[in-house]
Formats: structure tokens, C-alpha cells, sequence
């Protein structure tokens, strides 16, 4: 893997480019961008290097013009489904990562939306429709909410990311076109994009290409995101006669603050990697083909700690702001009392009279 090292100052897009090839491996940079890096435990495959402190990028002075998004996928060209056992594999090689189970989360023949890859402390979810670009139709939210449902009974890191180069360009237009206000009230996508915000574990989206309108709402449900010198995020739905109601307009100033987030959902354009690095809504940004490798080292570094710390630290950072400090107080009561706890710190002092 490449050296990692930190991006130009943040450039000024009027255009979605050609997707380019980067140099390395970049750390985010600005208000709540991480300083430490996802190494791995002992044993892991995969590391990220250290990177450098991050340093501060100024506001923009000027607001960009619109860009220029890729057209509405239509969802008609579907592939033939493939049932449990036909995945094409990943780059995974990280301890616990899914080497050999493989199939849809349902596993149902005829499921052909998610590539599911499993293992003991993690489980890999690949959106496979590169036909049409990764959209997410009515199948692929159902296959979804079928893997919530085994991560909540069995709690794991989730690693999401996209087949063919690309995140998810969106929703399946020719499905969103048909619903009504009553499906609008249902919240679709929303419900589903929630329920994986809210999964017990982290969730980790490993995002290549164009995450844009429902794609970059399922991005923002995730707890990290890391990403390629390819990546574009953007919310074009007010062109399409709609708002981005499946998280958008709650989490994204929760990610990169109110006022970047109004200019990126009034104008509907699409920002870069290196904005999105600036900004704090990608952690990273790797090499394509270091993108799973560097994903799995962050599992290994979550996998390294106390999975019910874990979990309640999850818990903490979702509590709303009224519930802290007596919800934290609460948490670490739970943990203070913990057999793990007493035997990790009798291992760590343990290993400081060597």
C-alpha cells in the first residue's frame, strides 16, 4: 500500500471528471476528521500506515456551479439472478474476514442484488448491479433488511461497498417513478438506511466511483466511510422533481455541518474525493485496489477491542445530546462490572512488569 499523505488544497469542481487515478493514500482533514489510523491486530493481512496531522482547510469563498451527474439509471437491465455460492470474491485476506461463505442474504435462488461474504467478526455486502449501476430497487432494500435482521442477532462489523467501480448511483428510477405519497410516508429507503445506522456493530461503506442521491444516503448510515481518488458524492434529487429523504438532509450537517450541507442538497452538485476528504465525510482515500484491504484493517482494529465496549460505544454516539452524561455513566456501570474488563486490565498491567 502506498504511503499515505494529505491532498491539495480542496479544489473548486464545475464538473463531474473522468474518474482519475490517485498517488496514495490521504487522510481526512478539518473539523471531526480522524488523526489515527486503522493499523490492525496482531496477525491481520492488511495495515494502514500512520498519517501525518491533519491540517486545516479554509472555508470556501465561493459557491461552485452546479456539475453534471450521470443520467437516472432505469433498473431494466437486470442481470440474471445468481443464487447462493456464485460470488466473484473480494480482497479480503484480513483475520476473521470472509474468505469462502459466500451468497445472498437471504439466500433464496433468484437473489441477485447483494454478494454476501461472511465470517467471524465481520461480513462483507457488495451491491451487485453494475448493469445499472449498483441502483437500489425494492429487491436490494429486502435483501438489506434480511441482513440487519442477522446482525442484529448476531452482532458483526459490516463492510458495505459496490461491484463494477461504482457505489450506488441511486435509486432504481423506473421503480421511484411508480410510487406514491403513501410510499413516500413508508420511507422505502429510509427505514432500511436507518435500521443500518443503527446496527449494533460498525458499519464500515467502502465507496468507488459515484455514490449519488440514495447511494450517497446509504454511504452517510455508515459510521466510516472510506474511499477512492474516483469517488463522487452528490444528491441530484431536487432535478428529479423530489428531495433526498432517506437521510440526507439529517445526517449529512450531522457528518460535514449545516452550512456545507445546504449548499451541496439546494444545489444538487456533486463533489470530488478530495472535497469529500476536506470535508470530513471520507475518513481516507486509498487506491482502488487498496480499498477492501484498507476496510478489513479497520475491522481488525475494531475486531482487536472488547466487542460489548464496542457495541455500547455505538450506543453512546447515537444517544441524542439530552441523554449524555447519565447515559454514558449508565454504559460504563454496565462494563465496570464486566468479566472482560477485569481480564483485559489484568492482561494489560500484566504485560507493563515484563
Amino acid at each position: 500500500m502506498a504511503e499515505p499523505r494529505t491532498s491539495a488544497q480542496v479544489p473548486e469542481p464545475t464538473q463531474v471528471p473522468e474518474p482519475v487515478e490517485g498517488t496514495g493514500t490521504r487522510e481526512a482533514r478539518g473539523p471531526g476528521a480522524s488523526t489515527g489510523s486503522a493499523t490492525g491486530a496482531p496477525g491481520s493481512a492488511t495495515s494502514v500506515t500512520p498519517a501525518p496531522e491533519p491540517t486545516q482547510v479554509p472555508e470556501p469563498t465561493q459557491v461552485p456551479e452546479p456539475t453534471q451527474v450521470p443520467e437516472p439509471v432505469d433498473g431494466t437491465g437486470t442481470r440474471e439472478a445468481r443464487g447462493p455460492g456464485a460470488s466473484t470474491g473480494s480482497a479480503t485476506g484480513a483475520r476473521g474476514s470472509a474468505a469462502g461463505a459466500s451468497g445472498s442474504a437471504t439466500g433464496a435462488p433468484g437473489s441477485a442484488r447483494l454478494r454476501i461474504e461472511t465470517g467471524d467478526d465481520r461480513v462483507v455486502a457488495t451491491l451487485d448491479r453494475p448493469d445499472v449501476r449498483n441502483a437500489i430497487d425494492q429487491a436490494m432494500v429486502d435483501e438489506l433488511h434480511a441482513l440487519c435482521a442477522e446482525l442484529e442477532a448476531d452482532p458483526r462489523t459490516l463492510i458495505v461497498t459496490g461491484a463494477g467501480g461504482i457505489f450506488a448511483a441511486g435509486a432504481d428510477i423506473a421503480q421511484l417513478r411508480e410510487r406514491t405519497g403513501d410510499d413516500a410516508r413508508r420511507g422505502i429507503n429510509a427505514t432500511v438506511f436507518d435500521r443500518i445506522r443503527h446496527l449494533p456493530m460498525p458499519v464500515i461503506a467502502a465507496v468507488d466511483g459515484f455514490a449519488l442521491g440514495g447511494g450517497a444516503e446509504l454511504a452517510y448510515a455508515a459510521d466510516i466511510r472510506l474511499g477512492t481518488p474516483r469517488v463522487r458524492f452528490g444528491n441530484p434529487e431536487p432535478g428529479l422533481g423530489i428531495i433526498a429523504a432517506a437521510g440526507a438532509s439529517w445526517r449529512l450537517p450531522e457528518i460535514v455541518g449545516h452550512a456545507r450541507a445546504s449548499e451541496l442538497l439546494l444545489t444538487a452538485r456533486v463533489i470530488d474525493a478530495d472535497e469529500a476528504l476536506s470535508w470530513g465525510l471520507l475518513s481516507r482515500v486509498h487506491e482502488p485496489d487498496d480499498l477492501l484491504p484498507a476496510a478489513h484493517a479497520v475491522a481488525d482494529r475494531i475486531a482487536a477491542n472488547s466487542v460489548r465496549a464496542t457495541i455500547l460505544t455505538k450506543r453512546a454516539l447515537l444517544a441524542p445530546r439530552a441523554d449524555h452524561p447519565a447515559i454514558d455513566g449508565e454504559l460504563q456501570a454496565e462494563l465496570f462490572d464486566s468479566a472482560d474488563k477485569r481480564a483485559r486490565m489484568t492482561a494489560f498491567l500484566e504485560r507493563k512488569k515484563k
